[in-house]
């Protein structure tokens, strides 16, 4: 089945995987370009800063790159949930062209995403690794760490965290399974954590623990909250 202009199919998964599409209102959210480039926003300034920052107010994040990363795997856990919802449901993935895809940076929780136009692709692992991991998740990175003290290592895990999270809410069809092992077996993603069946343990740490009441994520390398003085592990 091809997708359809509204990406319908999406909608009942929930809110990590609905997409709006169509043309954008008259005075749309910055397309992830203009983030990813640094090119400031009339509304937001630097739009990367800009969502630490309200991301580290809502959270009461105690350091800047505690927010940086939590803010990183939000979007990221958008980008996979598209995707993979897509394939599952359609076969079929969009084309998220960061010049075609707007992110609202002063939103809430799941990140509102709109798509500009829906542009069909194959829905086979090389096409998803290049239109999320090199399209989105290496350029926010380097955005990200123009601003943040960050580790990559962390950064990757955090992808590889986001992915196996939507697989998970999605079902566990041989479809999905098989598209999210290829996918974290893909070079920028091996060795971030292990697979077993639905669950993932990635090999770094978010850093969710140092958010008030944060706590453990359920797939950390961490048993139990490091204290303060420890060493994080982040790549």
């Amino acid at each position: 089945m091809d997708l359809d202009p509204d990406l319908a199919a999406l909608a009942p998964l929930g809110g990590f995987f609905a997409l709006r599409t169509g043309r954008t209102p008259d005075e749309p959210p910055p397309a992830l370009a203009q983030t990813y480039e640094n090119r400031p926003s009339e509304v937001y300034g630097n739009i990367v800063t800009f969502r630490v920052e309200k991301v580290a107010s809502v959270l009461r994040a105690p350091e800047p790159r505690v927010a940086a990363s939590i803010a990183q795997q939000g979007l990221v856990a958008r980008l996979w949930s598209v995707m993979l919802g897509c394939a599952e449901r359609y076969g079929r993935v969009p084309d998220l062209d960061p010049g075609l895809l707007h992110w609202d940076p002063g939103a809430a929780a799941p990140d509102d995403l709109w798509l500009s136009e829906v542009r069909p692709l194959p829905a086979d692992p090389g096409t998803v690794a290049d239109v999320v991991l090199h399209g989105h998740v290496v350029p926010l990175a380097a955005a990200l760490r123009t601003h943040y003290r960050i580790a990559p290592g962390l950064l990757w895990g955090n992808a590889a965290s986001a992915l196996a999270g939507a697989a998970r809410v999605l079902g566990a069809s041989a479809r999905t399974r098989a598209l999210t092992a290829a996918l974290l077996a893909h070079p920028l993603l091996a060795g971030t954590g292990t697979l077993t069946g639905t669950a993932f343990r990635r090999r770094s740490c978010c850093l969710y623990y140092r958010v008030p009441g944060g706590g453990l994520c359920g797939d950390c390398c961490f048993a139990r909250p490091p204290c303060s003085s420890a060493r994080d592990t982040s790549g």
